[in-house]
């Protein structure tokens, strides 16, 4: 006996147009949402945002971290908070994220340029935690000399902005308390300054009582003394 398609009739293509047209709102309204919350929140500032209780906040951080939309991170007062923004599903990670991961020296998540699709490198993070300015990112990029293989890299990236001798006496600090990755002879050499050359400084009106002779080799003012390391120490 021939097995006869059974047709399908008005209630069920009605049915079927709904089930279609509602998954097509639930990625309108994903859209929407995430245009209304992209950026930085705690549990509490979307709560606040959003005009729901914490059951339904924690319900639509659970959902559209499932999607790829959101990456939680820690404070360091261990509070966490909600990056979410269509880019995160692009993957990659900001320089401040690779500075935590390498460093006892813990920052802030900030604002800085991702890198989609691939992790930065300790390289480029050494060079973004120098242009920060900044005391603390700076201390906490000393870790990254344990993972810098590719001095190469490293000094094109250096040269390019000047820094080649900040990072040779960041380096020769660096050693004295944590093991880290031999720096290449040839970067040391093309690195270290003439006899005429002027001090630089990593950060301006800042210099070391404690470690004059790496300042000395380098002609670069270094900003920490020995209580500035106790992390790593």
């Amino acid at each position: 006996m021939k097995h006869v398609k059974k047709q399908e009739g008005p209630e069920a293509l009605e049915k079927q147009e709904k089930q279609i047209n509602g998954k097509d709102k639930k990625r309108i309204s994903d859209r929407g949402l995430l245009e209304k919350i992209k950026g930085i929140h705690t549990l509490e500032s979307l709560i606040a945002l959003l005009g729901v209780n914490r059951t339904r906040a924690i319900k639509i951080i659970s959902r559209l971290r499932k999607k790829g939309y959101v990456k939680t991170k820690r404070l360091s007062n261990n509070k966490r908070v909600y990056d979410i923004s269509f880019q995160n599903r692009l993957g990659g990670k900001n320089y401040y994220e690779t500075l935590n991961e390498n460093s006892p020296v813990k920052l802030i998540i900030n604002e800085s340029p991702v890198i989609y699709g691939r992790e930065p490198t300790p390289e480029e993070t050494l060079i973004f935690a120098l242009e920060t300015q900044s005391l603390r990112a700076i201390l906490s990029g000393l870790g990254l000399f344990k993972k810098i293989n590719d001095w190469s890299r490293l000094y094109q990236l250096a040269k390019s902005k000047n820094l080649q001798r900040k990072i040779g006496a960041l380096y020769d600090l660096s050693r004295l308390f944590m093991k880290t990755r031999r720096m290449n002879k040839r970067f040391e050499n093309l690195s270290l300054p003439n006899e005429n050359d002027e001090y630089l400084n990593i950060i301006h009106g800042l210099n070391s009582r404690d470690f004059k002779n790496i300042e000395k080799k380098w002609k670069v003012h270094l900003p920490f003394n020995m209580a500035d390391l106790e992390d790593y120490i």
